[in-house]
């Protein structure tokens, strides 16, 4: 669960030891803290959803919901719980975040109670004062990110709710820095803001890269504006006013006053993008002067352009080279011999090697171990450069490939940090000072490629126990187009320039071939003698039609560069009801299939349309008309959705994930194995549940009832294991459950005590016997929960109630209350419930005898634990209020009474008064625990601050007791008679002495 992982994280900072590590972590919200910034940060962090932006999202109506009464929220972590104060109003709000949560001390007051507002501030400082008895160092979250402030104790000590600590009666009476020693943890919490998880990432994608891409649609917008003449006096301020703006405006807002490396962007023509102008470039003084016109060779007009759009508060970035003109000669059947300028030619050969360099580099770097990634990587960049042809003996020491870590604030962190493995990374290609090889004019400048990509790694336990590594990574920036180029100095051919002028962006089908006007590529023409196969598939008229082109290896020299691809195709779009749709059906595809002699026409290849069709409705209106924004297609195509599933995975840790696991894990993706068949391995039930919820009864209600359908075989630790559940000893009793009993069994397993149920279920699932593990599976986890045995009082829960009922467990077991389903008390267990696990079945079985047959198919599944899903009241008088110090909870074990020489297995609730006698039964030889003799007699008592002395105490008020006969004149002896005469003598005395002295004075 996503809210436990934050968790740990922010837990893990206090498992460091020493003295620099404080015991516990304080926040508190509301005016109880000022309003501190630090404390809203940490609650932001942790209660995703309920504070800060998501807010609006909340199912729940806040509009009237005073602010005061959201924040009246108190919060101390420590290493092994947490203790959260909040009120009944706010509870219902915070039960969906913290009901996973382990060890949750919750202290919240009654609507009832908290209507006396006295009494609930009381409430508040003495739970407050609870929290932190058992603390002598106190973290607290000082300041947040683009905030900091100088940590002084002593404003803290302003704070209302710790200046409520020195109250007398209620507080301690003495001020809070005097007892406990407070210490800033801002800096440390930060680091752990920064590490990216599946809801950061999800904001990432649905804010900030929407945001982002904003900026480029703006950019794109406003040079479709430019026509073939003033794009000429466009100077490079006027080109990149939206990158700048939307970075200015941003620093401004986020206050960050950290000096570290980061990025900015620039917008740089033509020679002014030499090394030198990279070096001195501030966008903080955007040049007017240098123009298209005057940024090329020896005076002329520039023939390309860099740029970089950086986010102001977050880790996107991106550089791209686009051009002035374009970057091919369309095929017209006799080639003009005359020697042109390729300027734009040899940039673009440039600049297509550093993209490929860039692409390779990441996917290098992503499935490179960590020790040698960055010089593996740079290996591997330079090796594609020499392969690309790209002049590689003149520009090979002007080429610098890097990869940089940015945390989630922009700043460029080492990738020999052990948190940037859970931050974002760019990858940039830098080509500068060009020469000009072939007029020998000078530089032309300098080309830049960067994208911005996040990895994801798990480890697998292969089923021979070896661990091998799975990854993958995502190009979170690549909806920005790679290429682009605006039409300056192009002279068409008459025929070109009239088509040109009527289709833009059309398609054309003539005799001899294929058209294509791209207002960005230009004309792009297919000849019949480049056409080797045509594939047509069109699934309906309201859906995008997809045109395929196999073409020869002849034509790449008269396609655009970024049209190249290892496969030879091109892949054509038509919409619906569009003219190039209707043109396709028309004469001119008759006289295309007449005239074209050897084309092999196909009209089906519906794998390869599904994906364009996905990628035309998250992209629509196109991309190329550049003049909406760039929708992004992330969580739209397939890969991107694996990428979502492995990295939710691997955000969490680095603990190896089982083989037979993955196709559960990742149902759409190459990863996943079939199912198999449960054939003959032992199906295991789980049935866990606290002391007192009769899973017991439950589990022998069961084997009684299924006596006649199979034999079932229970294992169920001995009561004197007074140290809990053990692994081990499972482990073992499944190796000689199959030496015993073979494969024809089920086994039940019952958790003793308050065991954690995943515990058990990785007892079963990590057996160190790898042959013994495979004829085993888990079929399904049931919980058994007594509503008057869960809780203390209403908002007391027992600890590890809540983990029990987490997303393992297929069915829940209501076993008391069932007749009484309006009860306040039935209603806030369900509650929780719920909340800790929203899909799990409910049923009723009073003291756990189940009632339906439909019911106990459920808690028989074969397969429910498999399921995605799952992977992924009145009070005993003799108990005292809270600290609830002596208190006795359960009672269970085995003893012989005095009248009775038969071993008895007894069971005792206090809070519900469910008492259970019965003859111990146990004779598998399997199930006895460790030192466990025929004739023992234990018993196990369960509370809060037991001691020997207050447990003989406690045994003696349930005792009954017999009362003393009264004394009368005729019962009372002689002696007795003498001693109430010396005690009358000296009563006298002490009174005549004390009249005495009364008299005297």
């Amino acid at each position: 669960n996503l809210n436990c992982c934050r968790l740990r994280q922010v837990q893990s900072l206090l498992c460091e030891g020493g003295i620099a590590t404080p015991d516990g972590i304080l926040c508190s919200l509301g005016i109880d803290s000022r309003y501190n910034v630090g404390c809203t940060e940490l609650a932001k962090y942790l209660f995703y959803g309920l504070y800060g932006r998501n807010a609006l999202i909340l199912q729940h109506d806040l509009d009237e919901f005073p602010d005061e009464m959201l924040d009246d929220v108190i919060l101390l972590i420590k290493a092994d719980c947490v203790h959260l104060y909040c009120n009944p109003m706010n509870y219902s709000y915070l039960l969906p975040y913290v009901s996973h949560w382990r060890n949750l001390h919750l202290y919240c007051m009654t609507e009832a109670e908290y209507e006396d507002e006295e009494a609930a501030e009381e409430f508040k400082i003495s739970s407050f004062v609870t929290m932190v008895q058992d603390c002598y160092r106190i973290g607290v979250p000082h300041s947040c990110q683009g905030h900091i402030q100088r940590f002084d104790m002593f404003m803290v000590e302003k704070w209302p709710l710790i200046q409520a600590f020195a109250l007398e009666g209620i507080g301690r009476g003495s001020f809070f820095t005097m007892k406990y020693k407070l210490m800033d943890m801002s800096e440390n919490l930060w680091q752990v803001y920064n590490r990216l998880d599946p809801v950061s990432l999800d904001i990432l994608l649905t804010e900030d890269l929407v945001n982002f891409e904003k900026q480029w649609s703006s950019f794109f917008s406003s040079m479709d504006l430019e026509s073939h003449l003033s794009i000429l006096e466009l100077s490079e301020a006027q080109a990149g006013e939206a990158f700048r703006t939307y970075y200015s405006h941003g620093l401004i807002s986020s206050n960050i006053t950290d000096k570290s490396k980061s990025q900015q962007p620039f917008v740089l023509f033509g020679k002014h993008s030499s090394s030198e102008d990279l070096e001195g470039y501030s966008f903080n003084f955007a040049s007017e002067s240098h123009q298209v016109r005057n940024t090329g060779a020896e005076g002329s007009a520039a023939r390309h352009m860099i740029l970089q759009c950086v986010s102001p508060k977050g880790p996107l970035a991106c550089s791209r080279t686009y051009f002035f003109g374009t970057t091919h000669s369309p095929y017209l059947g006799n080639q003009n011999t005359e020697k042109k300028r390729t300027d734009v030619l040899l940039l673009s050969q440039i600049y297509s090697a550093a993209v490929q360099a860039v692409l390779s580099g990441i996917k290098c770097y992503s499935f490179t171990s960590s020790a040698t990634k960055v010089r593996k990587t740079r290996a591997f960049i330079v090796t594609c450069i020499l392969q690309n042809n790209m002049h590689s003996f003149s520009l090979r020491s002007k080429c610098e490939f890097s990869i940089q870590a940015v945390n989630m604030q922009g700043r460029i962190i080492p990738l020999t940090d052990k948190d940037s493995r859970y931050v974002v990374k760019t990858a940039s290609m830098n080509v500068h000072d060009i020469p000009d090889l072939q007029w020998d004019g000078g530089d032309l400048g300098s080309v830049v490629f960067s994208e911005s990509f996040l990895e994801s790694s798990i480890n697998i336990q292969q089923k021979d126990g070896t661990v091998s590594s799975d990854s993958c990574y995502t190009i979170l920036t690549t909806t920005v187009p790679r290429y682009a180029c605006w039409l300056v100095f192009v002279i068409l051919p008459n025929f070109l320039y009239f088509f040109k002028m009527l289709i833009i962006g059309k398609i054309i089908f003539l005799s001899e071939g294929l058209l294509f006007i791209h207002s960005q590529y230009g004309s792009i023409t297919l000849s019949k003698d480049h056409i080797s196969t045509i594939k047509f598939y069109d699934p309906d008229s309201s859906a995008v039609a997809s045109l395929l082109v196999e073409y020869d290896s002849s034509l790449l020299p008269n396609l655009p560069f970024p049209l190249h691809s290892a496969d030879h195709c091109l892949v054509f779009a038509l919409q619906p009801r569009s003219k190039s749709h209707r043109a396709f059906y028309s004469k001119r595809i008759r006289l295309l299939m007449l005239y074209t002699v050897g084309i092999v026409i196909h009209f089906s290849f519906p794998l390869r349309h599904n994906r364009l069709q996905k990628l035309h409705d998250s992209q629509e209106p196109p991309v190329a008309k550049r003049r909406g924004s760039l929708k992004t297609s992330y969580s739209q195509l397939p890969e991107q959705e694996m990428f979502l599933q492995h990295f939710a995975l691997s955000s969490i840790g680095q603990e190896p994930i089982l083989y037979d696991h993955l196709g559960v894990l990742f149902p759409s993706a190459e990863l996943r194995n079939p199912v198999n068949s449960q054939g003959d391995k032992v199906v295991i039930t789980i049935i866990t549940g606290l002391p007192g919820s009769h899973k017991k009864r439950l589990c022998n209600f069961l084997v009684q009832l299924n006596k006649e359908h199979g034999r079932w075989v229970v294992y169920k630790p001995g009561p004197d294991n007074c140290e809990g559940f053990s692994a081990s000893h499972l482990q073992q009793y499944l190796s000689s459950f199959l030496q015993s009993h073979g494969g024809k069994h089920r086994l039940l397993v019952l958790s003793p005590g308050y065991t954690d149920v995943l515990d058990v279920v990785q007892a079963v699932l990590f057996h160190p016997d790898p042959v013994v593990q495979a004829r085993f599976t888990i079929g399904a986890v049931t919980a058994c929960v007594d509503p008057l045995a869960s809780c203390f009082i209403l908002e007391f829960i027992f600890p590890f109630f809540a983990p029990r009922m987490s997303g393992i467990v297929s069915t829940v077991v209501f076993t008391g209350l069932t007749a009484e389903q309006k009860h306040p008390l039935m209603q806030h267990v369900q509650q929780l419930v719920r909340s800790a696990n929203p899909t799990a079945a409910f049923i009723l079985a009073e003291r756990g005898a189940v009632t339906r047959n439909e019911d106990v198919n459920l808690i028989f599944l074969d397969s429910s634990f498999s399921e995605p899903q799952m992977l992924r009241a009145p009070l005993k008088a003799s108990l005292s209020p809270s600290p609830f110090r002596g208190n006795v909870y359960n009672v269970w074990g085995k003893v012989r009474f005095s009248d009775s020489d038969k071993l008895m297995e007894v069971s005792y609730n206090t809070l519900s008064g469910s008492l259970s006698i019965v003859p111990d039964h146990s004779a598998d030889p399997l199930t006895p625990g460790p030192g466990e003799t025929n004739a023992s007699c234990v018993l196990i008592f369960d509370g809060v601050g037991l001691t020997e002395d207050g447990l003989k105490d406690w045994l003696r008020l349930c005792a009954k007791q017999k009362k003393k006969p009264k004394k009368t004149k005729n019962s009372l002896s002689p002696q007795e008679i003498k001693s109430i005469h010396v005690s009358v003598f000296i009563l006298i005395i002490i009174d005549s002495i004390l009249s005495f002295n009364h008299y005297h004075w």
